[in-house]
C-alpha cells in the first residue's frame, strides 16, 4: 500500500525539537494562497476538525489532515512535507525556528493509484 504523505529526514530533525518542546503534533495543510498553502504543525487538539476535513495519514507519528474541497484536487499527488529556511507567516510552530514546512508533490504512477493508503473523513476509511 502507497502512502498519500511522507515526510524528509530533515523536516523529522525540526519535527522531532518540536515534538520536545511542544509534545503530540498534528499537520493540516490548508489551501490558501502564499505561506496560507504550507503546511500547518500545531498542537495535537489545537485546530478543531470538522466534516471538511480528511485525515491522509501519519509523518513521524504526526496525524496529517486537508480540507476535503482541496484533497478534490490534490488526491492524485503524493505528498512530501520538507523544510526550508526563511519565516513564514502562519500559526505553524516551526516559525520561530527560522525555517517552514513546505510541501513538495509529484502525481502518483499508475501502479501506486491502484494500491494506495486509504483517506479517513470523520470516523469512516474511504477509498
Amino acid at each position: 500500500m502507497y502512502r498519500r504523505v511522507d515526510i524528509t529526514e530533515d523536516a523529522v530533525r525540526i519535527l522531532d525539537a518540536l515534538k520536545e518542546r511542544h509534545g503530540d503534533l498534528m499537520f493540516h495543510q490548508s489551501g490558501g494562497c502564499c505561506d496560507g498553502s504550507s503546511p500547518m504543525c500545531l498542537e495535537k487538539g489545537d485546530l478543531l476538525l470538522n466534516e471538511n476535513d480528511v485525515w491522509l495519514g501519519t509523518v513521524h507519528g504526526c496525524e496529517f489532515f486537508m480540507s476535503k474541497d482541496q484533497f478534490e484536487y490534490w488526491k492524485h499527488t503524493h505528498l512530501l512535507v520538507d523544510i526550508t529556511k526563511g519565516r513564514g507567516s502562519s500559526f505553524s510552530l516551526e516559525i520561530p525556528m527560522g525555517v517552514r514546512f513546505v510541501i513538495k508533490s509529484r502525481m502518483f504512477k499508475p501502479e501506486e493509484l491502484e494500491d494506495l493508503q486509504p483517506i479517513k473523513h470523520g470516523e469512516e476509511f474511504i477509498d
